[in-house]
Parts: structure tokens; C-alpha cells; sequence
């Protein structure tokens, strides 16, 4: 029986060997479909662009091109065991999770108050958000996307 997986595993690495062997003899033989010919001129600089390159409509601005990033939390929001309520209003659900760019979160409840939390961070934020569906030119255009 061990012999007999010894004997299957010698025979898949020979193989596997001759394989390799082949491919490398064929990439020898074949031209380069990638490499530029020596006599070909060179394409003028407006004419330089990498074809896999997403055109400029389709783009995603990039972690720093924006502020931050926000999500609904409706749910109570339980911190260290203790549920977070509003400092202003009392408020605990209903709220919007703000990650800005230093990565530092804030919170926003329903009457509109803002409160940092220093208790959570970034990798918290990713764990608990879902993609990003959309991006807002302000954040009073963002705070109308999520209904409040």
C-alpha cells in the first residue's frame, strides 16, 4: 500500500518534470508575442497607453482622493460590553460610522451630533462595513444616501 502511493507520487513528479522540460524547449522555438520587433518605429507619446488601463469614467478615486468613508449602524452600538449612547441627545441606534482618512472614526446620531470614538479603529470599521456602493461629492449628499 505505501509502495504503491511512493510509486504514484514519483510518477506524477516525472511527469511533471517532462512537462517542464517541454515547455521550456517550446519557449525557445517560439517567438515572443509580447516582445516588440527590432524594425517596428516607436508610437508616438499620445499614443502610449496601457491597454488594460480602465478609462478615466470608470476609475475609483483612491483612499486618499476622499475623506473618509461612512456606513449605517441602526443597531445599538455595544463598546467594551457598554452600549455607546449620544452625548448631546442620549441617542444609541440609529447611527452613522464615519472612517476618515487618518483613520480615526467618528459618529453621528440622528439630531446630527458628532462624536469621536476613540475605542475604534479602521480594521474595526472594515470588519463591520460592506462594499462601497457609491461615492458622494459632499457629505450632506452621503448623510441624504443613508436617510438621515
Amino acid at each position: 500500500m505505501f509502495f504503491r502511493r511512493a510509486r504514484e507520487d514519483r510518477a506524477f513528479r516525472e511527469a511533471q518534470r517532462a512537462g517542464f522540460a517541454l515547455l521550456l524547449q517550446l519557449q525557445a522555438t517560439q517567438p515572443w508575442l509580447d516582445a516588440p520587433e527590432q524594425n517596428a518605429p516607436a508610437p508616438a507619446e499620445e499614443e502610449v497607453v496601457a491597454p488594460d488601463f480602465l478609462p478615466p469614467d470608470l476609475r475609483v478615486p483612491s483612499r486618499q482622493e476622499v475623506a473618509g468613508l461612512m456606513m449605517p449602524c441602526k443597531q445599538p452600538l455595544v463598546i467594551d460590553g457598554e452600549v455607546r449612547t449620544c452625548p448631546g441627545c442620549g441617542a444609541y441606534r440609529d447611527w452613522i460610522v464615519f472612517c476618515m482618512r487618518d483613520d480615526s472614526i467618528w459618529l453621528r446620531c440622528r439630531a446630527g451630533h458628532e462624536t469621536n470614538e476613540p475605542r475604534l479603529d479602521a480594521a474595526w470599521y472594515n470588519r463591520h462595513s460592506g462594499p462601497v456602493d457609491r461615492f458622494h461629492p459632499t457629505l450632506e449628499e452621503g448623510l441624504r444616501h443613508l436617510g438621515h
